[in-house]
């Protein structure tokens, strides 16, 4: 816990509860929205082939993720770190500039 405590720059356990739990919901809120996102596009297990729709899916899970990540920290209190850990992700990813002023 120590070496992840140094790592993200916190102090206290709690603190790392908060973070893993605020991770675990978006990632399921995320993965659960993306359905129904898929179905606003028009895109079904139906009509669509399925690498298509699939695709699309996974698309669809990046841009919902990275919005309510920010999100749910806010709501449980953890606003900076998530703001700071959104911005060294999309960094990495070459989307950085979208935070540069």
């Amino acid at each position: 816990m120590e070496k992840l405590k140094k790592r993200w720059g916190i102090d206290s356990n709690f603190q790392i509860a908060v973070i893993i739990i605020v991770f675990a919901i978006t990632g399921s809120t995320s993965a659960k929205l993306a359905g129904p996102l898929t179905e606003f596009l028009g895109l079904n297990t139906e009509t669509t082939s399925a690498w298509l729709y699939w695709s699309a899916r996974i698309l669809l899970i990046f841009p919902v993720y990275q919005v309510l990540l920010v999100a749910f920290g806010w709501l449980f209190g953890q606003f900076a770190f998530f703001w700071s850990f959104e911005k060294k992700m999309l960094d990495r990813l070459g989307l950085g500039f979208l935070f540069k002023g």
